[in-house]
């Protein structure tokens, strides 16, 4: 957090989207497999729009709402990207117990914080765009490409936002090489990441596989910050566990985007 104070929120997350866009266009170029269509390039700067809008909103919650209770709110979005293709009552049944266990883990408290609710809500509306789109970029087969145009197309977006605070960032190295790690790890590595697992589970799957960050959060807490659950964080970490545990396992390997549009 020691960066929002160097930089602010708004800075961070345009280095962010900005950093991963151009380390992945360094490593994969903007081509691709297949050479680029009209539909592929607006899809990508959807997506890209998309996720740093997601990113931007984030931070400026987090910076005014506690980070555990801004990510339960935040998991509206991709709940109900899975609930949209949600099919079967066992697919019900784990989607019911992965959101009830976000709820006991998170609270509902946010405190008097109007401008954080506002902010956290439009970044759960991004993350669901997020998950919708990024699965049509990974399934365009252009490897990391469309996930390197998207980025720095939607660091364009966001750059009245971020690029006016920079400043302090590019005057000192070691504030830039923090904000570089940032991009590097949370955008062009966890974001490649989420591209090669859209590729290869339905986006319902990965909506509600979404449910084990707070279970990670709590984890991570207990580690490193000698944060211990108490009864009922452990009880939603297992209501979280036994609804990813239990999901129907489809048939096929690739995401069905129709389920969204059916």
């Amino acid at each position: 957090m020691r960066l929002f104070d160097d930089v602010g929120p708004s800075t961070l997350a345009w280095l962010r989207v900005l950093v991963g866009g151009l380390v992945l266009l360094v490593v994969v170029g903007p081509r691709g497999a297949v050479p680029w269509r009209r539909r592929d390039a607006v899809l990508a700067v959807t997506f890209g729009a998309v996720t740093a809008l997601m990113n931007l909103a984030f931070y400026l919650a987090i910076d005014r709402l506690p980070l555990g209770k801004g990510v339960t709110i935040e998991f509206i979005g991709p709940i109900a990207v899975a609930a949209a293709t949600t099919r079967t009552g066992r697919n019900a049944g784990a989607l019911l117990l992965a959101a009830a266990g976000v709820v006991v883990l998170g609270g509902v408290e946010i405190g008097d914080e109007p401008l954080g609710l506002a902010f956290i809500l439009l970044a759960s509306v991004m993350w669901a765009g997020y998950i919708v789109a990024g699965s049509r970029v990974a399934l365009g087969d252009r490897g990391l490409s469309g996930l390197a145009v998207g980025l720095v197309a939607g660091s364009l977006v966001i750059a009245p936002f971020g690029a006016p605070g920079a400043g302090a960032a590019f005057a000192s190295p070691g504030i830039l090489a923090g904000c570089i790690a940032v991009g590097v790890l949370s955008s062009a590595i966890a974001y490649g990441i989420d591209q090669g697992v859209l590729r290869r589970i339905p986006v319902r799957r990965f909506s509600v596989m979404l449910a084990l960050l707070p279970v990670t959060a709590s984890v991570f807490g207990l580690v490193f910050l000698g944060q211990r659950p108490n009864a009922l964080d452990t009880a939603g970490m297992a209501l979280v566990l036994t609804g990813v545990a239990v999901q129907e396992r489809e048939r096929h390997h690739r995401p069905h985007l129709e389920e969204l549009t059916a």
